[in-house]
């Protein structure tokens, strides 16, 4: 029979999924050894948010595949999996629409300060009828700059301009010509993005081509009433570069889901900002969609390990070897 090693909780119904079709082992991954021992000793993986290294899988000559309960595959050396042979797949579909709506819920949190001004009236300071110092930004009719129109900055642009008559500005290898046709969308270079958005939403993977894609540069050819949002990887902004944009004025603010460091050190100058949204990294966490990622990723390795997976797979390569 088969094994699998979970190095995540799994819900119980997708649990009894797995077992129906191989033997699961389910092992806490902050034990090292142990973890990498099960790993050298299993056909297949699940989990996700722990660092998968070239090196803890020395020695796994049983493993074929490894299913990430997320659409991010940075925890994994995709390369090195290719070489031998190890099927890596994800789960790029199910989270599009919760996703979206968590940077939505960023964008219309920073523009409206309802973080800042929530904490205000729980603190006793609602005292008199507001005024233009608890003013905040309008979202309908800006321009929203998304750099990466895959599906979930679709599913962005389809919010922003059928729900809000945003003007949709984006960046992408490619085209997105339903995205053009139907939300008005309009592909620009990078600087040009920068410059006119009102709201700049990263929606890219992190590569080594977008490390730090956001720089001081790029900050500051920012309008100095922009935000910025970012719910794709902490890494795809400098964030030292960040704090010091909003410390300054640069920028008006960021709503932020990611973070170099997760969790967010308790002493990061981004927790003490009135002008930053901070979010535990929540943005597929609700219980439906977990739940969908996890049966998902389930799915997609019985049917890797099966060898009929023909969708989700982060490296077709593997499939010519």
């Amino acid at each position: 029979m088969k094994k699998i090693v979970a190095w995540k909780s799994l819900p119980e119904d997708v649990l009894g999924y797995l077992q129906q079709h191989a033997q699961v082992v389910q092992v806490d991954p902050s034990r090292h050894d142990p973890f990498v021992a099960a790993l050298r000793d299993a056909d297949g993986g699940i989990g996700a948010s722990v660092k998968i290294t070239p090196a803890m899988l020395e020695g796994a000559s049983r493993l074929k595949a490894l299913s990430t309960i997320s659409v991010g595959y940075d925890q994994f050396d995709v390369d090195d999996l290719t070489r031998r042979g190890i099927v890596l797949a994800h789960t790029p579909d199910v989270l599009t629409e919760s996703t979206a709506d968590t940077v939505f819920s960023l964008i219309l949190a920073c523009a409206r300060r309802v973080v800042e001004l929530a904490d205000w009236v729980r603190a006793g300071q609602w005292r008199t009828s507001i005024g233009p110092a608890q003013f905040g930004l309008d979202v309908q009719g800006k321009t929203i700059g998304i750099v990466g129109l895959g599906r979930i900055g679709g599913a962005v642009a389809r919010r922003a301009a059928l729900g809000f008559n945003m003007n949709v500005l984006y960046t992408n290898r490619s085209a997105n010509r339903q995205a053009e046709q139907a939300y008005g969308a309009r592909r620009v270079e990078l600087a040009e993005l920068l410059a006119q958005s009102d709201f700049v939403c990263l929606q890219v993977p992190l590569t080594p081509e977008t490390r730090h894609l956001i720089g001081a540069a790029e900050l500051r050819s920012m309008k100095k009433s922009a935000i910025l949002i970012n719910a794709s990887r902490g890494a795809t902004v400098d964030e030292a570069a960040l704090i010091e944009a909003l410390r300054n004025g640069t920028i008006h603010g960021a709503g932020l889901d990611v973070f170099n460091t997760e969790p967010l050190p308790a002493d990061s100058p981004l927790l003490s900002m009135p002008n930053v949204v901070a979010l535990p990294h929540i943005g597929s966490a609700t219980h439906e969609t977990r739940h969908a990622m996890a049966l998902n990723a389930a799915e997609n390795l019985v049917a890797a390990l099966d060898g009929t997976l023909t969708t989700n797979i982060v490296n077709r390569d593997v499939l010519a070897k």
